[in-house]
């Protein structure tokens, strides 16, 4: 092992080459190439195997990253990709889009040295993209059929890693999805230059090929409740996300050209799969030479600047009322949108917002950190008299997401809430209050992460398949005595 690992000390921690700021604020291509096989071997054999992976406990799959590093380094890339997927419903979308620097590579043992952390969602997209150039993703092949049959409200990654996962073990299964394609915010919400779609579609089209059936357009509570759901499945697995967009208390905020986060990104993502977006055509929804303010300071904010940075903004500002060290979003993202030319405007909050009947300006508030909350952030407060006003001709809000209120959509009083509003579930079972009915992913945690959708996906399709286990075994008469 000495020989093919542990060799941090004299190689260098290196990504793959990333295209200039320059370069690549003018197209919305994914900012890094690829690795090339030497270089994936090299970066992979950094890894110091340590007795604890700290990596591994990081990941909310628990991949097991420290083994298919290993591999890598040895050039068994199959199976190395074999043990990537193994864990992980979409591999090579988690080393595209996952916050590594907060979860595996930020708690890497010879980071944490002071030697730079292995490079490890860079090599798992390299496995996984290989293994899908050289025919080794095949579609799904269940062993077997079961005359069981499975709902599933929302193709986002929660939903489509319960629909993979549960057709494996052979169940109907139907996607039911509002949109007109499946993907969820991986395809309309995550911009191309994080996540090229071709790489969302191609697992759709797997899970299609082995069987999974896709419902677009339909909206549960309009085309059909979930009690009419629940009829026509012996299961019902609800992972709509969560899409209500957080609302600023400001004077002004009606005025026009002042838009939410997803609206922005949903026209800029449908735009570039060919779409006519009557607001982006009209200029509401594009940044083209516009001042634009995004605020807020999450990876949607990320996303939102750097979209505008592309679609030709004036200027793009990013208003957060903590500091960078306090900041929710990738340190990675911020640092590619500083190279990209956001200006970022730390410790303000708006006031307000100027103009007549489009936004002219944002009246904005500097801040200062006080003493920590209660969760251990320290809290933004005002200081008088240093207020500014942004020039800003789009104001972008990037404040979150909360969910919208599904017993009323989904004509279910029954469904039980929280008092955030999220879907309540017994957490050893993932059931909700309606025998059943199951939930997982954003609607059940909160807006999250994509690895965490996939998770619980995963771990839906466990308690489903128990359940449905458990039903078919009561079915079975017992033998007389």
């Amino acid at each position: 092992m000495v020989e093919k690992m542990l060799k941090f000390i004299s190689l260098g921690r290196r990504m793959p080459e990333k295209r200039t700021a320059e370069v690549r604020a003018r197209d919305f291509h994914e900012i890094y190439a690829e690795f090339i096989a030497e270089k994936a071997a090299e970066q992979a054999s950094r890894c110091s195997q340590c007795g604890v992976p700290f990596c591994q406990v990081h990941c909310p799959l628990s991949n097991n990253i420290p083994d298919w590093l290993k591999l890598t380094a040895e050039g068994r890339l199959e199976e190395a990709y074999e043990l990537s997927q193994a864990t992980n419903n979409m591999p090579e979308i988690c080393g595209r889009i996952c916050p590594q620097d907060r979860l595996c590579e930020g708690n890497c043992v010879i980071e944490q040295s002071g030697h730079g952390t292995v490079t490890i969602g860079a090599v798992e997209k390299y496995i996984n993209d290989t293994a899908w150039e050289r025919g080794w993703v095949q579609p799904l092949k269940p062993r077997r059929e079961r005359r069981e049959s499975i709902g599933i409200i929302g193709a986002g990654p929660a939903g489509l890693a319960a629909a993979e996962e549960l057709r494996r073990k052979g169940y109907k299964v139907t996607v039911y999805d509002r949109h007109d394609r499946a993907g969820g915010l991986l395809i309309y919400g995550i911009p191309n230059f994080k996540l090229e779609k071709e790489v969302v579609t191609r697992r759709v089209q797997r899970l299609e090929q082995g069987g999974i059936v896709f419902r677009l357009g339909f909206e549960v509570g309009r085309d059909a409740s979930l009690a009419e759901l629940r009829g026509k499945h012996d299961a019902v697995f609800v992972a709509t996300g969560v899409y209500k967009p957080r609302e600023i208390e400001a004077p002004g905020v009606g005025l026009d050209r002042i838009v939410p986060a997803l609206d922005y990104l949903i026209a800029s993502n449908r735009t570039g799969l060919g779409d006519s977006v009557a607001d982006f055509e009209s200029g509401r929804l594009d940044a083209k030479d516009k001042d634009v303010a995004v605020i807020g300071g999450g990876d949607t904010a990320m996303d939102c600047v750097r979209t505008a940075v592309r679609q030709g903004a004036k200027s793009v500002a990013c208003v957060y009322r903590r500091d960078r060290e306090n900041m929710p979003g990738s340190m990675r993202e911020v640092a590619n949108a500083e190279e990209e030319g956001v200006d970022f405007k730390w410790l303000t909050l708006p006031k307000g917002f100027l103009g007549m009947d489009n936004v002219e300006g944002v009246l904005i508030s500097r801040m200062r950190l006080g003493l920590p909350d209660a969760t251990g952030r320290k809290t933004p407060e005002e200081i008088k008299g240093a207020d500014f006003t942004l020039k800003a001709d789009l104001v972008i809000k990037a404040l979150g997401f909360d969910p919208e209120y599904l017993p009323g959509k989904f004509s279910a009083a029954d469904l039980s809430v929280s008092k955030w509003g999220t879907l309540r579930v017994t957490p050893s079972t993932m059931m909700t209050s309606i025998d059943g009915v199951f939930a997982g992913g954003d609607i059940v945690r909160g807006a999250s992460l994509v690895v965490w959708a996939i998770r619980d996906g995963r771990d839906a399709a466990a308690a489903i398949d128990k359940y449905l286990e458990n039903k078919a075994r009561m079915r079975v008469p017992q033998a007389a005595e």
